[in-house]
């Protein structure tokens, strides 16, 4: 009896995904958005330095349009300043008067130190410098009152000429980035912050960071260098910008939690959907209920589909298993029931009339004691067989069909049975343990000896059955097997030779035995005279040569 397996979902060709995919799809989202979270955060911040740069250099560069000029009406035509040195930093057209100051600095550049207040300069500062800078130094206050920032004007030498706050007469020079202005070369540098104690909070102006962005712009007329424009402003901080956007932010949030609530509802579509699904399947299995022998419609992911399909041909084996058992045990009984019955009869009589029978009646009564004990040790004895070849375990093994082809026909003749072997490949060895191709083709043969009639001659054959398959036929010239019985010639207990110790379990136990090789016994089509059974198992050709026959 072949045990179902299990039916196959109908769509299991679709392409699923597999749950590791859905688990990496998950975590990689996960991980984009926190990554995309980094790069907010990071480009957040070098945006907020650049845009307090930009700031910087917009004023310094009007600072330094004023301070000339007004600085010029001081000089006239008169050769001053210092002979520029460094090259512009920036590109610009070879044939236009441009000269662009961008932006340059990051969140991720190394701060130079934080400085204390300037020192005096032991140097006076240049008296024309100086004169600009009084005029300038009104409109430097009234700039720091709009922009915050500090700005600072320095003559040639680094003198502070001019300031929004106070520091006259102060040198700066002592600072690489306006030693480098001083050359000719526009400077913008990170400088940490000395920390103040009077910070204020998120909704204040104040700004807490721990660096501040400077600026330092050269104050260049040809290639002379009249002095520098230094600007300084703290940027904003990360949380005071937070702070300030944080409705627009608020509403990109939500739209991210959005996002992580789809990935969520998504990833419980794929996995917790068909997993509850697979819960009621396994309670359908355990009530029986027909549910349960079916695969979850639409699993989704490749894992659960096979999961499920398992467990469906699990529950189907189970039934048919079952079924099976009950049919068996049916079976059984009624074979045990008839000798029982006869031995139990025969038993009674003995024991109610032994006395008045004759030696002749006695004899016959033990007679159909014995024949039917002897029966019923042959049933328990083919019932252990058949036992042992459901349990059998099968093990990779090849034999050579025609040595043993021919011992088996050597072996039949010794008994008085006709046997001969007909046409073999040279070389085809069958996928079966040689003790197992041996039980079962001499099973057939004594089949053939019992079922086929006085004089049934065997003819043992072998051949390939394409696609690395090959089978041994067993053929006999008897009476054959009528219409009605070839439809249950495999049935367990079936048998047309009971009175001759026949228990039809014979073919039953072949096939147990060879369905653990993978292998089948098959009733082939009906001929013009006898029966004709096939064993079909893997097979190979050992070597090339002349069949033989």
């Amino acid at each position: 009896m072949a045990l179902a397996t299990g039916s196959r979902s109908p769509d299991r060709q679709r392409a699923r995904p597999r749950l590791w995919m859905v688990f990496a799809a998950v975590g990689l989202g996960a991980l984009v958005i926190a990554l995309l979270g980094l790069v907010f955060v990071r480009v957040y911040d070098n945006q907020l330095i650049r845009q307090t740069e930009t700031e910087l250099i917009a004023q310094g560069t009007v600072v330094v349009s004023v301070y000339g000029e007004l600085l010029r009406e001081k000089v006239g035509t008169e050769d001053y300043g210092l002979t520029r040195v460094a090259a512009w930093p920036f590109a610009s057209p070879a044939d236009s008067q441009l000269q662009p100051i961008l932006p340059s600095l990051r969140a991720s550049d190394d701060a130079l130190p934080a400085v204390e207040d300037p020192p005096l300069s032991a140097i006076p500062a240049e008296p024309r410098a100086l004169q600009a800078g009084e005029q300038l130094s009104p409109l430097l206050v009234q700039v720091r009152r709009s922009t915050l920032a500090g700005i600072r004007v320095v003559d040639a030498q680094g003198v502070v000429v001019a300031s929004s706050s106070s520091g006259l007469g102060t040198t700066l020079l002592a600072r690489q980035e306006v030693q480098r202005a001083l050359r000719g070369e526009p400077r913008s540098v990170l400088r940490r912050r000395l920390a103040d104690p009077d910070d204020a909070p998120l909704a204040s102006l104040s700004r807490d960071t721990g660096v501040r962005v400077t600026v330092v712009l050269p104050v260049l007329v040809g290639e002379k260098v009249w002095g520098a424009v230094v600007l300084s402003r703290t940027p904003m901080t990360f949380a005071k910008a937070v702070y300030a956007d944080r409705w627009n932010l608020t509403a990109t949030g939500l739209v991210l939690l959005g996002v992580v609530a789809l990935m969520s509802l998504a990833a419980a579509a794929l996995v917790v959907r068909p997993v509850r699904a697979l819960v009621r399947q396994t309670r359908a299995i355990a009530a029986s209920a027909p549910e349960g022998f079916e695969p979850v419609a639409r699993p989704v992911v490749e894992e659960l589909a096979e999961l499920s399909e398992s467990l469906a041909g699990m529950a189907t084996a189970l039934r048919d298993r079952n079924q099976y058992i009950r049919s068996f045990a049916a079976n059984v009984s009624h074979e045990f029931k008839t000798p029982l019955a006869s031995i139990q009869g025969a038993v009674e009589l003995l024991r109610d009339s032994a006395d008045s029978m004759s030696s002749e009646q006695r004899e016959r009564f033990l007679s159909n004691v014995d024949a039917d004990a002897r029966r019923l040790t042959r049933l328990v004895q083919r019932l252990l067989e058949l036992a042992r070849a459901d349990s059998l375990v099968a093990r990779p093994s090849q034999t050579e069909v025609a040595p043993l082809l021919v011992a088996l026909a050597e072996r039949a003749r010794a008994q008085g049975l006709t046997v001969e072997v007909g046409a073999v490949p040279a070389g085809l060895a069958l996928g079966l343990p040689a003790e197992v191709l041996e039980d079962i083709v001499w099973q057939l043969i004594t089949n053939a000896s019992q079922h086929g009639g006085e004089g049934v001659r065997v003819r043992l054959e072998a051949d390939m059955a394409g696609e690395g398959r090959g089978r041994v036929v067993v053929r006999d010239d008897g009476k054959g097997i009528s219409e009605s019985n070839r439809v249950r010639v495999f049935d367990a207990f079936f048998t047309t030779a009971r009175e001759r110790g026949g228990t039809g379990l014979g073919l039953t136990i072949a096939q147990s035995m060879l369905r653990a090789f993978g292998a089948s016994l098959e009733l082939l089509p009906f001929e013009q005279q006898g029966a004709a059974f096939a064993v079909v198992a893997g097979a190979h050709r050992l070597w090339m040569g002349p069949s033989s026959g």
